[in-house]
This record gives C-alpha cells, structure tokens and sequence, in this order.
C-alpha cells in the first residue's frame, strides 16, 4: 500500500471487506451469470471463463467492456453487485503509451495516449492528489476507476453517461469514470476495501490475445 499513499503527492490529470472463498465450479458459475445485464458476447464469455478457471483467486473483481462502455462488479462469491455505464478513455487502443503516468502528472496527456488500456489488473483502493478515494488499476500508468468529478466537465459528461451510444462515452484521459452514486454503492463499496481484480476488454486486439485460456 505504499505506492498508493503516494498518490497524495501525484497531479494525475484523471483525477484519478473482506475476502470471501475461492468460487466453487458450477453454482459459482451459476451465481455469477444470473441477473447479469447484456453486454457483448465477448464480456458475456469473459465473466463465464472467470467463474469456471476462478481466475479472480476469491477476490472482488469488475469487468470492463470497452465496446459497451459499461462495468459489471462482481463481489468475492461471484456475485453481480452492479453495473454501469462508464466513460472511457477518448483514443481507441489497448495499451498504455510509454510514460503516459509521468505525462498525467504534468497534466499534458497527447490525444494518442488518452486510451484505456485492456488486460488483467491486480487492483488496490487509494487516494488521489485530491484526497479523494479511487481504485488504482494500475498506478504506474495513472489509470484508476474513480467518481465523476465536480467542476465544469461534470455536467456534460453526466449527459454523455446516460448516451446510450457507446462512442458517446469516449471523453477521459483513460480511467473509467463512473456516476458518483454508483462509485459509493457499488465501486467502494465492493472493490475499494482491499486487493481486487479488474478484467479489461480489448477493442482492437482480440480477447484471447489478452486472455489466453478463453
């Protein structure tokens, strides 16, 4: 936790419980699909390969699924604690440009490096420079999953969450921003108490490049 108290001192532009049993095999997989809302296959087969492998090892995780703009979190037992549409990084792209963190901190993020990477992430709750709390995905690289900020973006971005066009969800520096009230009751709740994993979907590069045992 060391490098997340660091994050007091970090400029990042995006403003960046317990653990339950591991899953057990088909009831987990059963708990873990029913009442999920339809996103794309690809998230659909991704949550599936996550409940039979128990690739989450018993911890909380969230799926992003960039091609739907949405997140599912999913607590310890594999169950569905919610969903939502989320803002996403503007550029498209599956990776993190190089030293894209330390560029955040500058506050000069170039169009190209604005993406949300994809991939497997071993997750920890932190603080922004802000004091605010956010789920670090990866803090080198200055990507979390944190709350719509106050200030004058807030209201334009609350009118793209509630676009129901994907592409109109394409505004952040790359961190998934989440409504406010869903960040408290889901996000923080359910992720933000300890070590988590989060699931990114590719959009360009196939999703068993990313997830080799899909």
């Amino acid at each position: 936790m060391g490098r997340m108290r660091r994050a007091l001192g970090a400029a990042w532009v995006c403003a960046a419980m317990g653990l339950g049993p591991v899953m057990a095999g088909q009831a987990a997989a059963s708990a873990i699909s029913s009442g999920v809302p339809a996103t794309t296959d690809e998230a659909s087969t991704l949550v599936g390969w996550i409940a039979h492998s128990r690739d989450n090892a018993g911890l909380p995780f969230a799926v992003v699924d960039k091609k739907a703009a949405r997140i599912q979190v999913f607590d310890a037992k594999g169950r569905l604690a919610g969903s939502s549409p989320v803002l996403l990084g503007q550029a498209i792209g599956d990776d993190s440009a190089p030293g894209v963190g330390e560029h955040a901190q500058t506050g000069d993020v170039p169009f190209e490096e604005r993406t949300t990477p994809a991939g497997r992430f071993e997750s920890e709750p932190g603080l922004n420079s802000h004091g605010e709390s956010v789920v670090w995905v990866d803090y080198e690289a200055a990507f979390a999953i944190h709350r719509l900020r106050p200030g004058a973006s807030r209201v334009p971005r609350e009118v793209r969450l509630a676009s129901p066009t994907p592409a109109d969800r394409r505004v952040s520096y790359g961190c998934v921003v989440v409504p406010e009230s869903f960040y408290k009751s889901v996000v923080q709740r359910v992720l933000g108490h300890g070590r988590s994993v989060v699931y990114v979907l590719p959009e360009v590069r196939a999703a068993q490049e990313i997830f080799g045992g899909l």
